[in-house]
């Protein structure tokens, strides 16, 4: 069940997706976390960030649209409170970083530079659709994911990848930029633009007026899409798929259209120990069908 991320070897290629395990080691209660590849912590910026108010979070028929608005405490508190208990877990730490300028990129990964012999990699956050004020995300930009990037690659030496949307029509050439400018691997996808609206107020439901992020089995054929555009047209770049994933069956979808990896995230939220039983139905699979190495899947659906 190992697997590789570029340089990054996991245990397993199922992970935890960032922003739906917590900032810590939270989880630890529900499922072995140093049994799955990774733990991808929820998002965090230089200093503590208070996300949007409430309501925030609303269920969809097949998923979930939340609108958090990348709340958490600021990388150096992180350090102190959250990574010496994630840690002694005996996980993987992949650390989120985002922000709203290059320098808020540059000041993350900076402010992380004391912990990084305890990180596994850094997933640079540059898809968030919550934190943007309708403004485009540096993800639907080659050159801007490009500058993110490298801003971030001259400042800490760990392996880094770039979480990008599906929300662009230049997904590919945003995921060469990214591995142009120093970015192992990329991660595909962060959540979908989306919005509800309330029928008694007439008005978008979530708060501040504004949509959200759509999660859950709903956008999974778009990140098995995503994924299979990007290895066909990048081969050699590494991806570590994200969307929808709730069953083994999912798992085994992304890896065959081009996945090293793939990210829990929303099916946590209603089953905390999701990524464990995915974990199990993947090596399920693998026995019934003759498959003695689970790397013998990735990019399988390509011919």
């Amino acid at each position: 069940m190992g697997t590789s991320v570029a340089s990054v070897a996991l245990p397993s290629p199922i992970c935890l997706a960032s922003g739906t395990a917590g900032h810590g080691a939270e989880l630890a209660a529900y499922l072995d976390l140093a049994s799955l590849g990774a733990v991808v912590v929820k998002s965090l910026s230089a200093g503590p960030w208070p996300g949007n108010p409430a309501p925030r979070v609303h269920e969809t028929p097949a998923g979930m649209l939340n609108s958090v608005g990348l709340q958490g405490p600021g990388v150096p508190a992180w350090i102190e409170h959250e990574l010496p208990a994630l840690t002694r877990t005996g996980a993987r730490v992949v650390v989120s970083i985002w922000g709203s300028t290059v320098d808020d990129y540059v000041a993350a990964a900076e402010a992380l530079v004391p912990a990084v012999d305890r990180i596994t990699a850094v997933e640079v956050n540059v898809s968030c659709p919550n934190h943007h004020d309708g403004g485009r995300m540096f993800a639907q930009v080659p050159a801007a994911t490009a500058e993110v990037l490298a801003a971030v690659a001259a400042v800490v030496d760990v392996p880094r990848w770039a979480k990008l949307t599906a929300a662009t029509s230049e997904l590919v050439a945003v995921a060469a930029a990214a591995a142009e400018a120093g970015a192992e691997a990329v991660t595909l996808i962060n959540t979908v633009p989306g919005l509800v609206i309330d029928l008694d107020a007439r008005r978008p439901l979530l708060a501040g007026g504004k949509g959200g992020g759509l999660s859950g089995p709903a956008i999974h054929p778009v990140a098995v899409r995503c994924v299979y555009d990007v290895h066909a047209a990048l081969p050699e770049l590494a991806i570590v798929g994200c969307g929808g994933v709730a069953t083994g069956g999912d798992a085994v979808e992304l890896l065959l259209a081009g996945a090293s990896a793939v990210q829990v995230g929303t099916a946590t939220f209603a089953e905390p120990r999701a990524a464990a039983r995915i974990d199990d139905e993947l090596q399920q699979w693998c026995r019934a069908h003759g498959v003695r190495d689970v790397t013998e899947l990735i990019g399988g659906a390509h011919g």
